[in-house]
């Protein structure tokens, strides 16, 4: 069983707060099991003592992972295998159910007004809104393999010290940070009016709704309000960290960076691609959950110098006098924020097209991989299979890709055990 985290090193000196941060991404959040894996499988290892997190934050998929990881934290480092092996036994027919006839369904499904209205008229408002696809056995999975409970008794025993989920507010486009902490108390938040903390009991319905992804997944009502995907607005829920008081953050990315990003899609694109309705829509989720992080990180290293150089300038001193005035004013201080981000080594929606070019063809296959199938039919290379890296829950392209988040977070060995340490570390990307 795990031990509550000390606050000070053995040198006396406080020990750093560290914040572990998942990005959105449905399918793809495979990637982040592999590397949770390798966190609390091998790295303690070679560390010679667990690893832990103070504050733990995510959206969409990366939701149900911060949940996951804040539930169990009692326990042992068998949980990554139980994570991998939860997501390597997933079957696409099972987890998202199609028939012939509900692919033919889907503009019906998705403008079934009528009904949701007559439902409203009637002063029943529907747990769920919309969507394209029946997400309901996904849903019950994670309610079934979380133990929910665990959060409030982790957070409270003082193993895990907050918890942040973000979602998007469906009325109003701006994201809500749903918070659990002991104390229900929150810093002062960002002065951004579009990001707003919400206090709350971590439950089911608040991972779901951050996972929603918008036009497939339905939205999900907590409360009066409804809420979608929150990786349309924070799909890297960095900020929330360092509010919550994080010194460290390891954030976990399901992207390249923009430079590689951009670089593979323009040497991979073919333009008989864009024929293809699956590709085009791809695309634009791709652009609908375009990811802020390196923009996030520029920011924080900009504030790194500017302390690290105002130190230099003047001493020692600097940044106490700073903060003097910073918490008269507005109650926060300036600290150096350390960050270590794994990101995929691959583009992952072209190793979902390499996957899906070698599935053997097979009738009893759901008819979305049949669908994707007979798009391969005469090319000459494999696509990038953006949509179905989002939406292929299925152990075939599962299993490669959480073996590619372990293998990249190995390759990171050293990297990691600066993090872990209490001395400070060059960060990096």
């Amino acid at each position: 069983m795990a031990e509550p985290q000390p606050t000070t090193g053995l040198d006396g000196r406080p020990r750093p707060k560290r914040a572990l941060v998942f990005s959105g991404g449905g399918a793809r959040g495979a990637y982040e099991a592999g590397v949770i894996r390798y966190l609390l499988g091998e790295l303690p290892k070679q560390l010679g003592h667990p690893v832990s997190f103070d504050i733990l934050c995510g959206t969409s998929v990366g939701a149900v992972h911060a949940c996951f990881l804040a539930a169990t934290a009692e326990l042992d480092g068998t949980r990554g295998d139980r994570l991998v092996e939860f997501w390597q036994q997933m079957r696409i027919e099972e987890i998202l159910p199609l028939s012939a006839s509900d692919l033919l369904g889907l503009p019906r499904k998705l403008l079934g007004i009528r009904r949701t209205a007559e439902a409203f008229r009637e002063g029943k408002a529907p747990e769920r809104l919309y969507g394209l696809l029946n997400t309901e056995p996904l849903e019950q999975l994670v309610v079934r393999t979380i133990p929910w409970r665990g959060i409030r008794n982790n957070i409270r025993s003082g193993l895990v010290e907050s918890i942040c989920v973000a979602a998007t507010q469906v009325s109003s486009g701006r994201v809500a940070v749903f918070v659990e902490n002991r104390d229900r108390k929150l810093p002062n938040w960002t002065r951004d009016p579009m990001v707003v903390p919400r206090p709350t009991r971590m439950l089911p319905a608040h991972a779901l709704a951050s996972a929603a992804i918008p036009l497939l997944f339905p939205a999900v009502r907590i409360g009066r309000t409804y809420y979608a995907d929150g990786g349309l607005r924070l799909n890297t829920p960095l900020a929330p960290a360092i509010r919550m008081g994080a010194d460290r953050v390891l954030v976990v990315a399901l992207r390249q960076d923009i430079g590689k990003a951009h670089q593979i899609a323009s040497d991979t694109s073919h333009i008989e691609d864009y024929a293809s309705p699956m590709f085009l829509f791809g695309k634009m989720l791709n652009a609908l959950l375009l990811d802020h992080l390196d923009t996030d990180l520029a920011r924080m290293e900009v504030m790194n110098e500017i302390l690290d150089d105002g130190t230099a300038a003047f001493g020692p001193r600097f940044i106490g006098r700073l903060n003097e005035v910073a918490v008269r004013k507005r109650s926060q201080q300036f600290r150096k924020i350390e960050n270590l981000v794994i990101r995929p080594s691959k583009d992952l929606g072209l190793l979902a097209g390499e996957v899906l070019s070698a599935m053997p063809s097979d009738s009893s296959r759901s008819p979305l991989l049949r669908l994707a199938m007979h798009n391969l039919e005469g090319r000459q290379h494999s696509p990038e299979a953006d949509l179905l890296s989002y939406l292929l829950f299925d152990g075939e392209f599962l299993g490669p890709l959480a073996e590619l988040g372990y293998r990249d977070a190995r390759s990171r060995e050293s990297e990691f055990a600066a993090f872990f340490s209490d001395e400070p570390f060059e960060s990096g990307a």
